[in-house]
């Protein structure tokens, strides 16, 4: 792995993994979404035969698709940029956390692939019951897909399930059920998905809205937003539990992450949690961060300090001495390795006991500043309140609409305003969905691989001004995806749902 490179082309390799990602989670939870609304309708209609949810579940299926299409391929841009932009992170990690990528490829994807050609093309060809089961299985196929995708990023926060091989220079995995099945990566496999099942839900009440206030397609419009806020309710209560189990690990295994959530820089037992400005709750990040209301919740400065006790009871080490135990790690890699070469065992033997004993603060032996351990504390800040803020709202949101839409209320019919509400909050659907990323990758900063491998020590060897290139030919590519998608969106809402 490099010690000195360019920061200019780490930060531009960053951006342009960022600008990939973001640009790809904007097509993903609306597949995630929708495929759980139009399967709900469409199971409606194989109970009752009634052609009306054949009709609502074809229409949003024709979304679905474009959708679908367009998310495909930046997600395969995004796995590209491991190889070509972050060598040395896919050297040094590849065996881990290329399998469950594999894995996703070769069982999910392929899942979706074979049944949503009977889903698009099998209406009039296959009985109601096996074209019902291809609608759901597309959208169980892109589900498992989300869930080893989440399983290797997952992994990225809170590595488990592998042990350095000092010969190869590599982790090896050495328990894949561990990596499969932490329990970090379950929780963000709930958190994530049902945080999409939110987003498509508002995505439906948003266009159906359009349709009411344009006096269109009115019973389906009703009928859209009934399902929708069914879908959208009962995820929103399930990912705000979620994340509660999810700042409980945070708070174990990212403490600098949950510091740089709540700006908090002088930790402290009964700590408060800030809502916004002065406004706190007492005790609740103790609560949240140790499930206990007199937890000492470390700030920045005493993560950077050290001198606290720790919940197995030792002290909790500073940053400049995790940085020489890392230090002492690389060394006693660079002796073995030496060793080896001279075939000294005595001397070898020696190296490996050091390196295992420093292994954990490998990752700290390539940071050259202690400040580069804080994430951006205020784009933190406003992301995570702004991620919570809109989940409270869409709770709110789709309890009133599900309540007005089964009570059959004329209020709502004849409720301009609350329409328009419905229709604008489909981008604030997607403004908390990129903050919660923004969240859990920034927070993560400067790690690629928590505490294992900084983005210094990760980066592949490339000329600055080609990732620069490729960045904005991506800017442009993406850009051009997303106005396209849209504009065929746009073009199949304003047509409506077709006679069938």
């Amino acid at each position: 792995m490099q010690e000195t490179i360019d920061t200019s082309m780490i930060d531009w390799s960053r951006a342009q993994f960022a600008l990939t990602a973001m640009y790809h989670w904007l097509f993903v939870p609306l597949t995630l979404g929708l495929a759980v609304v139009m399967g709900t309708m469409e199971t409606i209609y194989y109970r009752t035969g009634n052609a009306f949810w054949k009709r609502t579940a074809k229409f949003w299926m024709k979304l679905f698709g474009v959708n679908f299409a367009i998310g495909v391929a930046t997600g395969l841009i995004l796995e590209f940029q491991f190889g070509t932009n972050w060598s040395n992170y896919s050297w040094f990690v590849g065996d881990i956390f290329g399998a469950p990528l594999a894995i996703e490829g070769i069982l999910a994807f392929f899942m979706e692939a074979t049944f949503i050609a009977v889903m698009f093309f099998g209406w009039e060809k296959v009985s109601r019951k096996f074209h019902l089961a291809s609608t759901w299985l597309t959208g169980l196929g892109a589900t498992i897909s989300a869930w080893w995708i989440l399983v290797a990023n997952s992994w990225m926060q809170y590595p488990v399930g592998m042990v350095f091989n000092p010969e190869t220079m590599r982790n090896e995995m050495v328990d894949f059920m561990a990596v499969a099945f932490s329990p970090v990566a379950i929780v963000k496999f709930f958190h994530t998905v049902l945080s999409s099942w939110i987003l498509g839900a508002v995505f439906v009440v948003g266009v159906s809205c359009w349709y009411l206030i344009r006096k269109r397609e009115q019973a389906f419009a009703r009928a859209s937003i009934k399902v929708a806020s069914a879908v959208g309710l009962f995820a929103s209560l399930v990912t705000a539990a979620t994340g509660d189990q999810s700042a409980y690990q945070v708070a174990q295994v990212q403490p600098m992450k949950l510091a740089a959530m709540e700006a908090l820089y002088d930790g402290s037992a009964h700590a408060p949690l800030t809502v916004v400005g002065p406004v706190r709750i007492p005790e609740m990040l103790s609560v949240l961060a140790t499930h206990s209301r007199d937890g000492f919740v470390p700030g920045i400065n005493d993560l950077l300090q050290g001198g606290y006790p720790l919940a197995d009871g030792s002290t909790a080490l500073s940053a400049e001495e995790k940085i020489e135990r890392g230090k002492m790690a690389v060394n006693a890699l660079a002796d073995y390795r030496q060793a080896s070469k001279a075939a000294d065992s005595v001397q070898m033997e020696a190296a490996l006991a050091t390196l295992q004993q420093n292994m954990p603060y490998f990752g700290y032996g390539y940071i050259r500043d202690t400040a580069s351990l804080v994430p951006h504390v205020a784009l933190m800040f406003w992301s995570f309140r702004i991620m919570v803020g809109l989940g409270v709202y869409f709770i709110f949101l789709f309890a009133l609409l599900l309540f007005l839409t089964w009570k059959k209320s004329s209020f709502f019919d004849q409720s301009g305003w609350l329409h328009q509400i419905g229709l604008w909050s489909v981008p604030l659907a997607y403004i908390a969905s990129q903050a919660g990323w923004i969240v859990a990758e920034v927070g993560r900063q400067p790690w690629t691989i928590q505490d294992l491998l900084p983005v210094n020590a990760a980066i592949s060897h490339l000329e600055t001004g080609s990732v620069q290139t490729t960045f904005f030919i991506f800017l442009v590519l993406f850009t051009v995806l997303l106005i396209a998608e849209i504009g065929i969106m746009i073009q199949a809402i304003k047509k409506g749902p077709e006679d069938i």
